[in-house]
């Protein structure tokens, strides 16, 4: 499942944040960080994916 987080968060960085915590803080920032500059909201996207762990995962 994060393979297709990731993919999505390459393609649309605030996608892949909803998609692993829901509309919270990470969310916001990572749609600010977009309009920023692509790039940095990829790197936080994908740094969200890596670091937060998927419910019902050990």
């Amino acid at each position: 499942m994060d393979l297709i987080r990731i993919l999505a968060a390459i393609i649309l960085p605030p996608l892949g944040v909803f998609m692993q915590v829901g509309i919270g803080k990470q969310f916001w920032i990572n749609i600010l960080l977009t309009l920023l500059g692509y790039i940095p909201g990829i790197v936080h996207a994908v740094w969200i994916i890596a670091r937060t762990p998927e419910e019902g995962r050990i």
